[in-house]
């Protein structure tokens, strides 16, 4: 347990940013998630569409550093080779 007020105060603020993130990885799941139901559904043009508006997702993220942006560009890489195998 935190001994001093401003341990205290940081326990407390960590808190607060773990529910943050955690929502936040959780909005980026969801949307490669939604990106990776499209290409299985095998409508290039719906996985396309989809795959753009998760694109701002994964970069938004990754700028706010809740995921590393060599982690961000492997997954837009490979969804973008999936909906590119799409024939």
């Amino acid at each position: 347990m935190a001994n001093t007020a401003q341990a205290r105060k940081r326990a407390r603020q960590a808190v607060k940013l773990n529910a943050h993130n955690s929502s936040q990885r959780s909005e980026l799941r969801t949307a490669i998630k939604a990106v990776r139901k499209a290409i299985e559904a095998g409508d290039k043009a719906a996985a396309a569409q989809v795959f753009q508006s998760s694109v701002s997702v994964i970069d938004s993220i990754a700028d706010k550093k809740i995921i590393h942006k060599n982690k961000a560009a492997r997954h837009k890489s490979r969804l973008s080779a999936a909906i590119k195998a799409l024939a």
